[in-house]
This record gives C-alpha cells, sequence and structure tokens, in this order.
C-alpha cells in the first residue's frame, strides 16, 4: 500500500531572487527531507543545512520536525550585519544631523 501524499513548499531568497518549489513527499517526512526532495540544495550550493537556519512559516524549527499538508518550508540566510548595531548607527547619525541642523540655525 502507497504511503498517503502530502504537498509542502521549500522557500529561498537571495537579495535579487526568490525561489519556491513544491514537492510531494509522504505523510510524516521531515523538514530535511523535504529540503533534499526539492532539489533546492543543487540550485543553490552555498546552503548549508548545518549552518542555516530552517522555519515553518516564520517560525523556527528542526530538520528533524514533522510536517503537515500545505507546510512551506523556509531556509533562512545569514544576516549580513547586526540589526540593533545599525539601527544606533542611523539613531547616531541622525543626532549628528540635527546637531548640525541646529548649529546652522543658530547661526542664522
Amino acid at each position: 500500500m502507497h504511503k498517503a501524499l502530502i504537498t509542502v513548499e521549500v522557500a529561498y531568497a537571495l537579495p535579487d531572487k526568490q525561489l519556491i518549489l513544491m514537492v510531494k513527499i509522504p505523510q510524516k517526512s521531515s523538514v530535511e527531507t523535504a529540503i533534499h526532495a526539492s532539489g533546492i540544495l543543487q540550485q543553490f550550493p552555498e546552503i548549508d543545512l548545518k549552518v542555516n537556519k530552517i522555519g515553518i512559516f516564520s517560525k523556527l524549527t528542526q530538520l528533524h520536525a514533522n510536517l503537515r499538508d500545505l507546510d512551506r518550508i523556509e531556509i533562512y540566510r545569514a544576516l549580513i550585519a547586526d540589526p540593533k548595531v545599525v539601527r544606533r548607527q542611523r539613531a547616531q547619525e541622525a543626532n549628528k544631523q540635527n546637531i548640525a541642523q541646529k548649529k546652522r540655525t543658530k547661526n542664522d
């Protein structure tokens, strides 16, 4: 007897390209099984399942987690910059600009 199949999506995005692949896999398959079945690792050899974080509908998950029909697996890229550091830098730059603007206004 054949196992029932479920359909899941495997998604990966680069700054200039996004790919979502649909794959049919047996019920109770793992996230890792679906990723391998999708062929996405051949299209993006930079993906390292030991390094990249994985999620299902934006919630972090493990490679051994079982999937349900119509789940979307998301493979996340590493952050280029820490968002907290970037926000702090922007705030400091805005503060410098405000001080400079006040000085110009005061001297006018």
